[in-house]
């Protein structure tokens, strides 16, 4: 059986694909707002789109949670592309982390959509890891390669260290805790200046050492 000609294969039109991420902006604000448990017909009406628009782009509710999962986790590993370039890679690195813990401070809603999506699925928490491992990489490597950066931590031990920091999101007043606890975990990876040796006790001539003085009493 022959493969149909790339001429055969239809492309998603234009409009299609507007509405698609118009529906994926809409799910983004509505389960911020409302939770995992938000209405879909809430997010087509967000997106100024029929339900039928919307079940025809995701199915059902996973698929539409693992879409904006997919969707976040990309804008994530873009901004450590766009942060590479940032004159002080410290700073990137310090960046990056905040925006993450920003995004669980402002979407904790969907935060919670979002970890139903990954739970339910291992091949989607495999591509979510190996993503967000892929960005803290970009962002390490140039840090290391400067020498400002301790070279023993691994992209996979931040990420680690970072959702565990997260996991304090229900406690009032978290954000700034995490936020202080990154800040001191940047410090201890950047690379400490050693410090400036003492200079050795002059000798007299002959090559004994001055004699030590004797204390009054």
């Amino acid at each position: 059986m022959t493969e149909p000609s790339a001429a055969l294969v239809r492309k998603p039109r234009a409009d299609a694909i507007r509405n698609r991420e118009r529906v994926l902006e809409a799910a983004k604000a509505v389960f911020s707002a409302g939770g995992a448990e938000a209405s879909l017909e809430a997010v087509a009406r967000q997106a100024g789109v029929g339900i039928g628009t919307l079940y025809r782009h995701f199915p059902t509710r996973e698929a539409l949670y693992e879409a904006v999962y997919r969707r976040e986790v990309e804008q994530l590993g873009e901004l450590a592309e766009n942060l590479k370039s940032e004159a002080k890679p410290v700073d990137a690195l310090r960046r990056w982390l905040a925006s993450n813990i920003e995004f669980v401070a402002t979407k904790k809603g969907m935060a919670a959509a979002l970890a139903l999506a990954a739970h339910g699925s291992p091949e989607l928490h495999s591509f979510s890891f190996e993503r967000l491992t892929k960005a803290i990489g970009i962002l390490l490597d140039r840090g290391i390669n400067a020498g400002e950066i301790r070279p023993d931590v691994s992209p996979e031990d931040l990420l680690r260290a970072l959702v565990g920091m997260c996991y304090l999101h229900d406690q009032p007043g978290w954000q700034a805790t995490v936020l202080r606890l990154m800040d001191v975990f940047v410090d201890g990876l950047r690379v400490q200046p050693e410090p400036p040796r003492k200079a050795a006790p002059k000798q007299r001539a002959g090559g004994r050492k001055p004699a030590a003085r004797k204390r009054k009493r």
